[in-house]
């Protein structure tokens, strides 16, 4: 046999719901946080105001966006868990009709009832791989990870937090107001720009057009929730 076929592995994406909750909670991090920062620097002259209410919103916004994630999750868990118990009752209540169900999920992909009978005679003796079996080619739900909602909550709520410190850090270091002003757009352009690159080359999406698309919708919401705050200030 060649050896090249006995050493084949296949490297697959796997961290999905993670790189969503920090997609999640870094863009808006990097976004809100300079949106209020940079409206609050045409009405206030002093940069430590600005940070104060800078890192008061990120403490708000991280709750806010944790328990979202939290309830969003939770609210996954619950819709699979409900959908596991009437899949069991159904196959022991409905089996023909499951069967019948099995047999119509294969010939969506070519096969005949009588060639996908040996499988359907195989799940009716093994019903919980006939439940999982159902879960994920019937409704296309998965098992959530055990404790995904508190590890949703953590992460999109950190990702907030790590975002939002970096457009406040040009006002920690700069004192006046107009010149940290700038400094933040800079920053929280180069930031999102990174960020876009190191998400691109995580799910496997090229580089710099991920790092292009992020600076260019970040930087669009950022410059949208500016004006809407100066216009309000």
């Amino acid at each position: 046999m060649n050896s090249s076929a006995q050493s084949h592995t296949e490297s697959h994406f796997t961290a999905g719901d993670a790189v969503r909750d920090i997609v999640i909670g870094m863009s808006d991090g990097l976004t809100v946080p300079f949106a209020l920062a940079a409206g609050l620097s045409g009405a206030i002259a002093q940069t430590h105001v600005v940070v104060t209410a800078g890192f008061a919103e990120i403490a708000a916004g991280s709750i806010a966006m944790g328990l979202g994630g939290f309830l969003a999750a939770r609210g996954d868990a619950e819709h699979y868990a409900n959908e596991l118990a009437r899949e069991r009752d159904e196959i022991i209540t409905k089996p023909e009709a499951e069967a019948q169900e099995v047999r119509d999920i294969f010939r969506s992909y070519g096969l005949t009832d009588a060639e996908s009978e040996t499988v359907v005679a195989s799940l009716r003796k093994r019903p919980e791989d006939w439940v999982s079996f159902m879960m994920r080619f019937e409704l296309g739900l998965e098992a959530p990870e055990p404790g995904r909602a508190w590890k949703s909550a953590l992460t999109i709520a950190s990702a907030y937090i790590a975002g939002g410190i970096i457009p406040l850090s040009a006002y920690m270091i700069v004192s006046d107001v107009h010149q940290a002003l700038k400094l933040s757009i800079v920053v929280t352009l180069v930031a999102l720009a990174v960020f876009g690159g190191i998400k691109g080359r995580v799910t496997g999406v090229p580089v710099l057009r991920s790092g292009f698309q992020t600076c260019i919708i970040g930087g669009l919401a950022a410059a949208a929730a500016f004006g809407i705050a100066r216009w309000i200030s």
